[in-house]
């Protein structure tokens, strides 16, 4: 069976990971859990946030580790997250908000394929 991915990036989202990667180094992400500007993906330079026992790795977007708090993880552990970009300054300490883009999650249900390969992969928590 082949690996599923728990998260995936669209290209748009891909070029602004390479242009802040150029500008700040490795990269970060954690899907917010409502501080600030709700529930959104934010981006920091490796290390900045200091992620915690009740935070999860989900995967890596373009090399960058993609973390999610445990109990969020618990809401959306049935769904393929993809992250994108959109126009509009948020409020939040992501790197990309001076773009004037700030990005988002999209979601979708998993298949009953994708589902049962990620219980065998021992990914699905």
């Amino acid at each position: 069976m082949k690996k599923v991915e728990r998260i995936s990036a669209t290209k748009e989202a891909i070029k602004v990971i390479a242009t802040l990667r150029k500008r700040f180094g490795p990269l970060m992400f954690h899907q917010s859990g409502g501080c600030c500007d709700g529930s959104q993906p934010m981006c920091f330079e490796d290390g900045d946030f200091k992620v915690g026992n009740s935070d999860i790795q989900l995967g890596e977007i373009d090399g960058c580790p993609f973390y999610m708090s445990r109990d969020q993880y618990e809401y959306w552990k049935h769904t393929h997250l993809t992250l994108d970009i959109t126009p509009g300054r948020g409020s939040s300490f992501s790197l990309e908000i001076p773009m004037g883009i700030r990005f988002i999650i999209k979601s979708r249900l998993l298949t009953d394929e994708e589902y049962n390969a990620l219980k065998e992969q021992g990914v699905l928590e």
